[in-house]
């Protein structure tokens, strides 16, 4: 059976003190030793990830973390891990060691409910204390859940997983569509896959199958072609396709050879949409407009494949960038969760579909550009905009057309 890809699993963080039973808590959750268990403080470094199935919801991955009251120079390295993960977590356990609750589980507390991220605090160790009196009445004022756990003899686990279920975000439950909202039942979509390189051997990268996938779903047809190919093709219709749909590296070529009255835009758009915020990559990617040479670029990259010579991060859109605004640019990369902390120095962050992200992690990633005032764009809005088809990729989106057109005529 095929696993379902981490990027569309709800990630569930494990947080607390070193030795309050977060490791034990996983393994009674997964019925698995997933996590090193110990009575020595500090047996989890590195964040431990498990994907499992977790029904109702469907497909989830827990993330146990290091002790968040770590100390020393390695505990501090430990922490930095630790918050890294604050990031990409769509729902928090807080495991509480008894009656042990302070200044960690508050911060804890606090950190999740300023970025929206729903929280279940579990007294673990209930057979040796209870649970703060002081501490229940402040999360029953906060509206926040909790459970009681034994969690070395298992008891309790059920609550836990009965809490997940309760509380998980409400687009996990209803998931978005990729492009189901822009077709009918019945609809045709060609969707244009190049096979060069970057085309991982006798399979397809993952944002074709999803879109592949969420086209069925929503009772509606696939043709799916090479760019090559796409011309002949559209001219054997009978009825034109209602969207063509392509890899952002063909887009110059796919719109060249698809009818100006028929919507097309590319997979990497589509996917800023279904794991970001399209208007805000809108926003951000015009911004190129006002780059100049010398300026400062952060290309992020969710995959951590080894690039190719002709790569789309490292290479095609370096090239493009350059030459629209006719000059050099100081372009750094990073790949996977790595994301730097300090993003003040960079005029523009260009980021990738981001197929290997949940959801969260991306928007996380989009409200530290927004804070920090720093402009974020996608890399299929980018291509476009670069190569002058900007407004052709954003018509299947009507309303971000219009707040696309509503942006130029406050420029201009």
């Amino acid at each position: 059976m095929l696993k379902a890809p981490r990027g569309i699993r709800l990630h569930i963080g494990i947080f607390g003190r070193r030795n309050a039973g977060k490791s034990t808590l996983l393994n009674a959750m997964t019925r698995q030793d997933t996590s090193i268990v110990s009575e020595k403080a500090g047996t989890t470094t590195d964040p431990v990830e498990k994907p499992m199935e977790l029904l109702p919801i469907g497909p989830v991955i827990f993330i146990d973390t290091a002790g968040i009251d770590d100390v020393g120079k390695l505990g501090e390295k430990r922490n930095k891990k630790t918050r890294k993960v604050f990031d990409r977590t769509d729902i928090a356990i807080i495991v509480v060691d008894g009656e042990k609750w302070g200044e960690y589980e508050q911060e804890l507390i606090n950190t999740f409910e300023e970025r929206e991220v729903p929280a279940i605090v579990v007294f673990n160790k209930n057979d040796i204390s209870e649970p703060d009196t002081d501490a229940i009445n402040q999360l029953e004022q906060r509206e926040i859940p909790f459970t009681k756990t034994i969690a070395e003899q298992g008891e309790g686990v059920l609550d836990v997983r009965e809490a997940l279920i309760q509380n998980a975000p409400d687009e996990v439950i209803n998931t978005p569509t990729i492009l189901g909202d822009l077709i009918s039942p019945g609809e045709l979509v060609v969707l244009v896959v190049p096979i060069d390189m970057e085309a991982p051997k006798g399979r397809l990268i993952l944002p074709q199958v999803q879109t592949i996938r969420d086209v069925l779903d929503n009772d509606a047809y696939n043709m799916v072609v090479k760019e090559r190919e796409l011309r002949d093709a559209l001219e054997r219709l009978q009825n034109p396709p209602k969207l063509v749909v392509t890899d952002s590296q063909a887009f110059l070529k796919v719109a060249g050879d698809t009818p100006d009255d028929v919507l097309m835009t590319s997979f990497s758009v589509l996917f800023a949409r279904f794991k970001g915020d399209l208007m805000e990559y809108v926003k951000g990617t015009m911004k190129i407009e006002e780059l100049e040479p010398g300026d400062k670029i952060l290309i992020a990259e969710a995959c951590t494949h080894h690039p190719i010579a002709d790569d789309i991060g490292t290479v095609k859109i370096p090239r493009w960038l350059r030459q629209y605004i006719g000059g050099d640019l100081d372009i750094d990369h990073v790949q996977g969760h790595d994301y730097p902390d300090d993003i003040s120095k960079y005029d523009l962050i260009i980021h990738c579909g981001s197929c290997m992200l949940n959801r969260r992690e991306v928007l996380t990633r989009i409200m530290y550009c927004k804070r920090a005032g720093i402009p974020v764009a996608n890399y299929g809005l980018t291509i476009a905009y670069t190569l002058g088809i900007f407004d052709r990729a954003l018509q299947p989106f009507p309303a971000v057309d219009e707040y696309y057109q509503e942006l130029k005529e406050s420029i201009e």
